[in-house]
């Protein structure tokens, strides 16, 4: 069995620092690198893609809402042309500094408010994987599993990663649980090994309510600015390993 382990890294911007991205890398087969809009500058950008690339680590872009103030994670009124825009932006800008490095981009994922609206929003779903396709159709769309983000992948003849998060509760309903919600984030190393042995053993995953639900994921996502979140990936990496699972990139080929 193979498995991809993403996190979403390089969000720092200016003078504020988010999460430990070089303490992370070591452990994650894939990064999905802020473009600027929720979270990171040029500055940010350059260093995190050079840092992936020397890991050996699959290099996403990681395009959000224009809303640095609420780190991307409050929804914005915008029409269908204007998500297609902003993420054509965002792509091209992290695109610029993959080639400049002689890296490859490999992947898009949607940032925060943005991912979670166009899993439940068809308009918006579509406006995502318009922009990757017009962008370069061989890119990878990353998704919430069973959402509609996956099944615009799927109409737009794009691959899509089924993406199944083992540092955040879900709803019986497959979506994530609100971060305002108590329980919505998990932070312990421990409980996050158990929700990726279970979803990798027997495709299920348990709601916040003790519901099982039902997911087949292509990638298994650690948000970088969880707490603990470098405990958390450097066990997890190697509870999967223990169980005989290669973990490896997201591969578009």
């Amino acid at each position: 069995m193979k498995m991809d382990l993403n996190s979403d890294i390089g969000e720092s911007y200016g003078v504020y620092s988010i999460g430990n991205d070089d303490g992370l890398m070591p452990h994650i087969t894939s990064a999905n690198i802020a473009c600027g809009f929720h979270g990171g500058d040029p500055m940010v950008m350059q260093r995190t893609v050079a840092r992936a690339k020397a890991h050996g680590i699959g290099i996403g872009a990681h395009p959000g809402y224009p809303d640095l103030s609420g780190f991307g994670r409050r929804v914005l009124k915008m029409s269908e042309s204007e998500i297609e825009s902003m993420i054509l932006y965002q792509i091209g800008a992290l695109a610029a500094f993959t080639r400049a490095q002689g890296a490859q981009l490999r992947h898009v994922k949607p940032h925060g408010a943005l991912y979670n609206f166009a899993a439940q929003d068809m308009p918006t779903a579509k406006a995502i994987a318009r922009a990757v396709t017009r962008f370069d159709s061989k890119l990878i769309l990353v998704g919430l599993a069973n959402s509609l983000l996956i099944d615009a992948a799927n109409e737009f003849g794009l691959r899509a990663a089924r993406e199944g998060f083992i540092d955040r509760a879900y709803t019986s309903s497959g979506t994530l649980l609100p971060r305002t919600e108590a329980g919505a984030v998990v932070s312990s190393a421990a409980r996050a090994v158990q929700v990726a042995i279970q979803l990798m053993r027997e495709g299920t995953v348990r709601t916040i309510d003790g519901k099982l639900l039902e997911l087949q994921v292509d990638t298994l996502c650690i948000h970088g600015d969880t707490p603990h979140a470098v405990d958390i990936a450097r066990a997890v990496h190697e509870a999967l390993r223990a169980e005989g699972i290669e973990l490896v990139p997201m591969l578009n080929e």
